[in-house]
């Protein structure tokens, strides 16, 4: 991968953007599109959107991926200063234990753990129950319940201390892989149409958007604003490719094959079809997966945006996903702004997609 790009990547990986606090990754997404971008533009609750070709003809084209993580939120601190958390998105309490968490402060970062007993002080034959949200608390240090708010609040969020780093080859892991890696792969994809601008007939507007992980709300707001005539989301997807987990039941999705294209429900025909013939021209291999109803992405809800806007959904395979240790491979991240360039290439004015009758 580019150096610079994977600097980038790696910068975002590691800036904490809880769902609905994604400000600071915002920013640093929207420093490095600047240059390749016609025009950058925010809205009310912080989706980004950075136009290329703005005003050419239709059809618009919008390639969007979510900017936040999950993540925690101060609910309660006791009186001996020990703090309560409240989920932000799909937190496993399982294997919060033991955990350090950033603190997002008014004032800073504040470093604490998550309380664990130790092993001689519970049980041990088989009676430890896994733990619910509510029984996991934070220990910062405070003797008190004063001493502690005079560093954390209510309403503060926290992000588990996890960074970005290199595990093995392409291989590296982190915490908040989802969705950085969709926001990293859209933005990549405008440096790449920047670089053929000449040879775009088309205006595509490329989206960072808010609020996936606690229920797709950036990008209703969005595709409503925008109303392109075909989207393609991107965003992680289950790698399939480790022990207990299900092939039968969740497909066979592997690491380092390629991105994979999502058939069914939310995922217009057409626009499948024409990724996979962009794939295909591209000596792009691409990986393949179904759904029976919802993809549980942001595509749920821009494709029944205003009457339907025809979409596709194109997913990063991810070990380990909601954990600190995400783990992805850089080759199948770097086909990923390839397909998208070569699809807004491939488009000209008066291309639509709809199903035939």
């Amino acid at each position: 991968m580019r150096q610079a790009s994977l600097e980038f990547l790696q910068r975002l990986v590691n800036t904490p953007s809880p769902s609905g606090y994604e400000t600071r990754g915002q920013k640093v997404w929207c420093e490095y599109a600047a240059p390749y971008a016609d025009e950058i533009e925010s809205d009310a609750y912080g989706n980004v959107v950075a136009w290329i070709n703005k005003g050419a003809p239709g059809p618009r084209l919008m390639l969007a991926a979510h900017a936040d993580e999950i993540g925690m939120v101060i609910n309660y601190i006791d009186a001996d200063g020990f703090i309560y958390v409240r989920r932000i998105g799909g937190v496993d309490p399982a294997i919060m234990k033991a955990q350090r968490v950033h603190i997002h402060a008014s004032q800073g970062t504040v470093t604490g753990v998550v309380g664990n007993v130790a092993p001689h002080l519970s049980k041990l034959d088989g009676d430890r129950k896994v733990p619910k949200i509510e029984d996991l608390f934070i220990d910062i240090g405070a003797t008190s319940r004063k001493e502690a708010q005079k560093r954390v609040k209510v309403g503060d969020t926290m992000t588990i201390a996890a960074s970005f780093e290199k595990l093995h080859g392409d291989l590296v892991i982190g915490r908040a892989l989802d969705n950085r890696i969709g926001t990293f792969a859209v933005a990549e994809t405008l440096r790449l149409l920047h670089e053929q601008k000449k040879k775009l007939n088309v205006e595509v507007c490329v989206v960072s958007n808010i609020m996936e992980e606690v229920g797709l709300f950036g990008a209703r707001q969005i595709a409503y604003t925008l109303h392109p005539q075909v989207a393609l989301v991107v965003d992680v997807t289950h790698a399939t490719d480790y022990p207990t987990v299900s092939k039968i039941l969740h497909g066979d999705v592997r690491i380092g094959k390629g991105p994979a294209v999502t058939h069914g429900g939310c995922n217009h025909p057409e626009v499948v079809a024409h990724i996979e013939k962009v794939a295909a021209k591209q000596k792009i291999p691409l990986q393949h997966e179904a759904i029976s109803a919802s993809s549980g992405t942001d595509t749920d809800v821009i494709f029944w945006t205003r009457g339907g806007i025809p979409s596709g959904l194109i997913s990063l395979p991810n070990r380990y996903m909601h954990s600190p240790v995400e783990m992805v491979h850089l080759g199948d991240l770097e086909m990923i702004p390839k397909l998208l360039s070569a699809f807004a290439l491939s488009l000209k004015p008066g291309d639509e997609f709809k199903v035939k009758i």
